[in-house]
């Protein structure tokens, strides 16, 4: 049997990009979000949905208010945490860019940017915030990435 800790670090090297599909209750806010603020191209769109490139995955934002809703909340670490969230790992100079970026921006945060179990096993950037929508938000970056699935 292969040892769980290098398949996991391979396993996360090498995932296929993954599709996400959401819904939005403002198209163009949505757009100006992900692009402008978090720097995302735009693939394909409708009327009613947008594909982002999202960290090289695929996002689609569906236009349907009704369903939009926020998320309910976790206690983590002493934190409330939308239980309900996505986001992408990225490196760790990238998470700090993208920290300032948003800080500069003024974006409020329901989680600030800050480190997790620092000097330990599975040391973490993390931080959280919603898009227009009240979706949430979740950015990591891990001082060694090959400790994304350690215990």
């Amino acid at each position: 049997m292969p040892d769980a800790a290098v398949t996991a670090a391979t396993a996360a090297k090498e995932m296929p990009p993954f599709h996400l599909a959401f819904p939005v209750a403002d198209l163009e806010a949505t757009r100006r979000f992900y692009v402008e603020l978090l720097g995302c191209d735009v693939g394909r769109e409708a009327e009613r949905w947008i594909d982002f490139d999202f960290f090289g995955h695929q996002i689609s934002a569906h236009l349907k208010p009704e369903e939009v809703t926020r998320a309910q909340t976790n206690e983590v670490d002493g934190d409330q945490v939308p239980v309900r969230h996505f986001g992408a790992i990225l490196e760790w100079s990238a998470w700090q860019a993208l920290a300032a970026r948003l800080e500069a921006a003024g974006t409020v945060f329901i989680v600030t940017p800050h480190v997790r179990f620092k000097g330990e096993t599975g040391e973490q950037a993390t931080m959280f915030f919603l898009d227009p929508s009240g979706n949430a938000l979740e950015f990591k970056a891990f001082q060694d990435p090959d400790q994304i699935f350690a215990r």
